[in-house]
């Protein structure tokens, strides 16, 4: 049998499918619209599925402050379809969620039960979703992640390489501090997390999954010049002088405690996943 994946250009979609191969099916927008709930149902209920991973979402955070309701029917609408189709056919669900349903307060890491307060539209939608997934009363595992990177799409990496290759100094934000994870890592852990869901639908719940160590977005930006032989001054500002239409949370930290006590998955250090991402662009120094 095969997992059925949602979403198949995205980061995580990316990875998954190279990491899955033939046991995985993932679907582009052409065969499960996401603004068409009944269509991801569908998709479940028409094949025989092992689990179901969710990666396909609405990410661009500032256009949600203007268009929170296609936001939330992708985010929170396709997942509630997923769930409740997921949970009939009695599979899992791997719904992947964000740091965003925080409100990135204090300095502490954020734990799976912590109490949450999103900033803004894209945290309030993402944040439904979730609940949506629980309401479903199916086997699941939320896996809320921060900071993705890849060789893929659009990311902090990329910009980050275009600008250092262009401009002698940047002014990056300091106050901002998580954990850059490497989609390449999120996909194992979604599929590892399948398989002991399959196995053990007891350990059903909200998780955990960030790189390590935690780090400012301007030493994040350090250490991919670093890596990649590039030299810009990095100049450290705050969130204030770097204003976006949607505010980010200041402490987007995650404790992965339980993650690593429940499925044996150890937080993985984004370090060595930047450079694979920089080899695999060409981009390694």
């Amino acid at each position: 049998m095969t997992i059925l994946v949602f979403g198949r250009t995205g980061q995580v979609a990316t990875e998954l499918s190279r990491h899955g191969g033939d046991r995985v099916r993932c679907l582009g927008r052409d065969e499960a619209d996401l603004t068409d709930p009944g269509t991801c149902a569908a998709a479940i209920a028409g094949g025989t599925w092992e689990a179901v991973i969710n990666a396909a979402a609405w990410t661009a955070v500032d256009a949600a402050e203007e268009q929170e309701g296609d936001a939330l029917k992708i985010n929170a609408g396709a997942p509630e379809a997923m769930a409740r189709a997921a949970s009939a056919a009695g599979i899992p669900l791997v719904h992947i969620s964000t740091d965003y349903v925080f409100d990135g307060s204090g300095t502490a890491p954020f734990a799976p039960d912590a109490a949450t307060a999103p900033l803004g539209a894209y945290g309030r939608t993402k944040l439904a979703g979730e609940q949506a997934v629980r309401d479903a009363g199916g086997t699941h595992a939320i896996l809320r992640t921060s900071w993705v990177v890849s060789a893929h799409g659009k990311n902090f990496v990329k910009t980050m390489l275009r600008l250092g290759a262009e401009r002698d100094r940047l002014t990056i934000v300091a106050d901002q501090v998580g954990g850059p994870t490497p989609a390449a890592d999120i996909a194992r852990a979604c599929l590892g997390i399948a398989d002991q869901l399959i196995a053990d639908p007891g350990k059903t719940g909200i998780y955990h999954f960030a790189g390590g160590p935690d780090v400012s977005w301007a030493d994040f930006a350090r250490e991919i010049f670093a890596q990649a032989g590039l030299s810009p001054e990095v100049a450290d500002i705050p969130s204030s002088e770097f204003p976006t239409p949607a505010a980010r949370p200041a402490n987007s930290r995650m404790d992965m405690g339980t993650t690593t006590a429940t499925f044996g998955i150890a937080r993985p250090d984004w370090r060595a996943g930047l450079s694979d991402i920089l080899t695999e662009l060409g981009a390694k120094a």
